[in-house]
Formats: structure tokens, sequence, C-alpha cells
């Protein structure tokens, strides 16, 4: 019997989101992307002056975050028993979340790797008749900003 293997299509690459507890081993890669959204939200001061029509507004510091619908996989949702205590890959996507876990990450999209500090949160594991299989969206609230390399 043949495997079945889904494939991108032709240009689009397989981003690989790799989450990483700082000074532990245990990487915990996270190959089940559906989507991924790299949030860099910019906050603006604004004000009125007398001989303008229009407020004036002057950009000040960011909020990002990466954003993603994974489907659940169960060693990376709930973690690995046989991994290094600690590690991202031992509590896994709840236990990272629950522990308010600051993290690594590095999410992998072909010849940029965008990486940076921060924290899991929002995930909310569903399934349906038109889903069958477990997904959960999956945010990153980073700290800081964002390297790219």
């Amino acid at each position: 019997m043949a495997t079945n293997y889904i494939q991108s299509a032709a240009g689009v690459n397989n981003p690989v989101l790799t989450i990483t507890v700082s000074g532990i081993t245990g990487d915990l890669d996270i190959p089940t992307l559906q989507d991924v959204t790299i949030n860099n939200a910019n906050d603006q001061f604004t004000w009125s002056q007398l001989n303008e029509s229009a407020k004036l507004q002057v950009a000040t510091t960011s909020t990002n975050s990466i954003s993603t619908n994974i489907v659940v996989e169960e060693l990376t949702f709930f973690g690995n028993a046989a991994a290094t205590a600690g590690s991202a890959a031992k509590l896994g996507l709840i236990g990272l979340s629950k522990n308010k876990t600051k993290v690594n990450f590095e999410i992998n999209l072909d010849d940029k790797v965008i990486s940076g500090v921060g924290y899991i949160t929002g995930l909310a594991p569903t399934v349906s008749a038109d889903s069958p299989v477990w997904v959960t969206p999956l945010t990153i609230s980073v700290s800081g900003e964002y390297t790219v390399a």
C-alpha cells in the first residue's frame, strides 16, 4: 500500500516553528502549521494642532506576535514524557502555556529565519464534522523585537 503525502504548491515552502526553553536541551518542532501570520503592529501617538485640519501621528513601539493554526499532535501538544525535564519537548504546548514559560522561537521560511522570545497563548483545540482532526490556534506573544536572519 502506497503512502500519500500532502505536497506544497510549487514555490511554497513548508515553514517549521521551533520552540525551546533557554538553557535546556529539547526542541519542540511544530511542522503541522496550517497558516502563519507574523504581526508587527506599531502603536501611534496622535495629537491635534490648531493650525492643522487633520490629526498628526508618529509611530511608537510595536506589539509583535506570531499566529498560526496547527493540527494537534499528541507529543507536540501534551509533551513527551521521555524528553529532558523542563524542556519545551517535555512540557508540550499546553504545559508551556499553562506554566507561562518564556520561550525562544524560530520560524524557518526558506532562506529567512524569524526568531525571538515570547509566550505561548491562544490555545483552543476544536474538532468538527468538517475537520475530523483536532486543530488549534496558537499565538506567540513576542516580548521585544523580532530578529530576521
